[in-house]
């Protein structure tokens, strides 16, 4: 059966199209339900340079797989056929004419980085590899860290900024950009349905948010605690409370991003009722 690519129009008519094959797989799929979700109905922001790229992978009448992007930042891929790859990649490349990364199911992210570099004749390294975990029930760490968890807000703003700088610098998982403008939308003072909580045992020691959700979960992200605080369980202790949080405001799961490098952070968040998903992947091109 042939294969094609359907490009929407914008997240509205993406997922119009897609949400009920994204549902299927809820917890493998949060970054592209919660990218388009997070872009219907909001304000309008200025005109990109480049445009948005929200696309169907198609056999027939049943979709196989979905890619998006809103640029300046890699192109994103569900789970797909590897033979759709290549068609894929040849439409992506009459929309832009570079691309910093794609980020992938690890088999899916090679095969495009393979097409990519034959297509551009630019070289395709392996980037960042990451694990999806999920997570329906908590399990209370068998040691609490001393303190509370609060939310952050407008008087945090400052630190988070410092935090979350620092976060993105060691990571390497996302563009620092404006630290501050992005600790504003976290600590509330936009609105919307981020929320950034903080571990304080008389000032602040951790911090852990959901950036973003799906229909029927939170994905937990910005885990952060300043070097010479680590090793206490600070992260652990809140993670696991901000996880307990979102179940308790009626989300049936969590999902949370690791770093296959750090064996340490895997670990814990295993101790806390988190499971391995999926692997995941960037491919980077220079």
């Amino acid at each position: 059966m042939e294969t094609v690519i359907v490009r929407h129009s914008g997240p509205r008519a993406f997922l119009e199209r897609a949400e009920r094959w994204l549902l299927r797989r809820e917890a493998e799929n949060n970054l592209s339900l919660g990218v388009a979700g997070s872009l219907v109905g909001a304000r309008p922001p200025p005109a990109p340079a480049s445009p948005l790229y929200f696309a169907t992978i198609e056999r027939g009448r049943d979709i196989v797989g979905c890619a998006f992007r809103t640029p300046p930042y890699k192109l994103g891929l569900t789970r797909m056929p590897l033979e759709a790859v290549p068609l894929l990649a040849r439409y992506v490349a009459e929309v832009y004419e570079e691309l910093p990364a794609v980020l992938g199911p690890n088999r899916v992210a090679r095969a495009f980085g393979d097409a990519w570099s034959r297509l551009k004749g630019v070289r395709a390294s392996p980037g960042a590899r990451q694990r999806i975990h999920v997570l329906e029930r908590v399990v209370p760490p068998s040691r609490m860290a001393p303190g509370d968890m609060r939310r952050a807000g407008p008087a945090d703003i400052p630190l988070v900024a410092r935090w979350l700088d620092s976060f993105l610098r060691e990571t390497g998982l996302g563009d620092p950009g404006d630290p501050g403008e992005r600790a504003r939308r976290l600590c509330g003072v936009e609105g919307g349905n981020r929320l950034l909580a903080l571990w304080v045992d008389r000032e602040p020691l951790s911090m852990a948010g959901f950036p973003a959700h799906t229909r029927h979960g939170v994905r937990i992200g910005y885990v952060y605690t300043p070097e010479e605080r680590r090793r206490r369980g600070y992260a652990t202790t809140l993670v696991a409370g901000l996880s307990s949080h979102a179940l308790d405001l009626g989300f049936s799961h969590c999902v949370l991003y690791t770093d296959l490098a750090n064996p340490t952070s895997n670990r814990i968040y295993r101790s806390v009722g988190y499971r391995p998903l999926q692997d995941v992947m960037d491919v980077e091109f220079g």
